[in-house]
């Protein structure tokens, strides 16, 4: 069932890609289908005049046919991450060609991209699709994810999602989750944002198993506490603090109001499943 169309960027003119709701013979959603059930949280948010917006950063892998981090040498390592997140130079980031083509196909396509950085272990990318309310910013990532993916097969390179691509001292990749609600954008909402991460801190279980499709298995290999994660197994927030679960931007804390950024999310998330767990808890209260 057809759900959402943006502009084709690869054949252009009258073209469209189509995001489908996908069912089985009796009508029902199917089991991979999380848009279903997300639209109803969302609706229920928006009867309530909450408004919520979302903004997903999006991490991802850039591999070479011999599914070796892209540019990495063939029978060795590059040295230590420090030098690669949002680098220069040709000895420092590979493929800013493909990740450049891939912004301007979203851009034509209609989706609200608003940035783009090389990040931590080199390879690897991310890009931040948002603020969309409600159920558009799922339909945007996955039109995103498909992009990246048809632009990087034109190059011969393949993506991964995978949120731990490269054991050892590497960065995993995550897709932080960033929230607010219309009370937490005005003033003094502040408040409200720390009701939020409370409601959040006693739900954490049900978050880690809404977070990756393994309901944390992947997660696993990611969310060690180090690398700048939170651990799995606990709970934490703070003020500009890359290691906890929950982050409040600096900005927001001194201005009171804004944001939450919720860093647990894996690369290979479905938003669908990741924002609806974060409104059915911070907004209907389930």
């Amino acid at each position: 069932m057809p759900v959402a169309i943006y502009k084709d960027p690869f054949l252009r003119g009258n073209s469209k890609l189509v995001i489908c709701d996908a069912y089985k013979y009796n009508k029902k959603p199917t089991e991979t289908n999380k848009r279903h059930s997300c639209l109803q949280a969302m609706l229920a948010a928006k009867v309530r005049d909450h408004h919520p917006w979302f903004g997903i950063e999006q991490e991802y892998t850039l591999l070479d046919m011999d599914l070796r981090p892209l540019g990495w040498p063939k029978n060795g390592f590059p040295g230590p991450q420090g030098p690669y997140y949002c680098g220069v130079g040709a000895n420092k980031v590979y493929a800013r060609d493909i990740v450049e083509a891939h912004y301007r196909c979203c851009l034509y396509a209609g989706i609200n991209i608003s940035g783009t950085n090389a990040e931590v272990m080199p390879a690897q990318w991310e890009y931040q699709v948002g603020p969309c309310e409600g159920i558009d910013i799922g339909d945007q990532l996955w039109v995103s994810r498909y992009i990246l993916q048809r632009v990087a097969e034109d190059f011969g390179v393949i993506v991964t999602f995978d949120p731990k691509p490269m054991e050892g001292d590497w960065n995993g990749a995550g897709a932080h989750t960033n929230f607010s609600t219309k009370a937490m954008r005005e003033e003094g909402g502040i408040i409200e944002i720390e009701k939020a991460i409370d409601k959040l801190s006693r739900n954490h279980l049900r978050h880690i198993q809404a977070y990756d499709p393994k309901q944390g298995k992947d997660n696993e290999r990611r969310l060690t506490g180090r690398h700048e994660t939170s651990s799995i197994h606990d709970f934490s927030a703070g003020v500009a603090n890359r290691g906890a679960s929950i982050r409040i931007p600096r900005g927001c804390a001194e201005e009171k109001k804004g944001y939450l950024e919720d860093r647990r999310p894996a690369s290979n998330c479905d938003p669908y499943s990741v924002c609806e767990a974060i409104v059915r808890t911070c907004i209907l209260d389930e």
